[in-house]
């Protein structure tokens, strides 16, 4: 069995749910985790964060129900509505960092959505992927340059796809998978007690 977390580095759910990730990855050592970028902002979709009134009402909610912090960084970066969420960008930055630390892929996720949710950092600027490999101890410099490399676009339709076929709607959303099952441990929310259960539920 291993974990399938899918994810969007943009989206506020998924930057609530990173404690829990981490506290189930941290409970079950021995399980592997795959972690799938989404793509929530692509498209359509990838217009000024003043598009989307709803922001700061959900951060205060995702705030109150997790813990999860949105830091001043990150409140200036957006204040004038105009900053843009690519999630391609993130996708192909989570693709550079996964190919640098495939055996611990969930930790640099999380590092990615520090980055941005509270250090107030751009997801589609090679910087912030030298600054979030350095803090995670992997090769900067091959981070950045898989980041821009152009392969590494495709890398990111795929888990794109991968999300769609697994059939995925909203993030994050984390499952576990067997052979041919797949099962929904956890959508939005849930604590690592909650999916604890659902676990042993399953190999009972």
């Amino acid at each position: 069995m291993k974990l399938v977390y899918v994810f969007d580095a943009y989206c506020g759910w998924s930057h609530g749910f990173s404690a829990t990730l981490r506290e189930v990855v941290s409970r079950h050592p021995d399980l592997p985790v795959e972690v799938v970028s989404g793509g929530l902002f692509t498209g359509p979709r990838r217009v000024p964060i003043r598009e989307f009134g709803h922001v700061l009402g959900s951060n205060a909610k995702i705030a109150e129900l997790t813990g999860a912090e949105f830091g001043e960084a990150y409140e200036r970066l957006i204040a004038d509505g105009s900053f843009v969420m690519d999630s391609e960008a993130a996708a192909r930055g989570v693709a550079a960092l996964r190919k640098a630390a495939p055996d611990r892929a969930a930790e640099p996720a999380t590092v990615l959505q520090h980055a941005f949710y509270v250090d107030g950092l751009s997801l589609s600027e090679p910087d912030t992927y030298r600054k979030v490999a350095e803090q995670a101890g992997l090769d900067a410099a091959a981070v950045v340059t898989a980041f821009q490399a152009p392969e590494t676009q495709a890398t990111a339709a795929a888990d794109f796809r991968r999300a769609a076929e697994l059939g995925v709607t909203g993030f994050p959303t984390l499952l576990a998978a067997e052979g041919d099952r797949v099962t929904a441990l956890a959508h939005g929310h849930a604590t690592a007690d909650d999916i604890d259960h659902r676990l042993a539920a399953l190999t009972a």
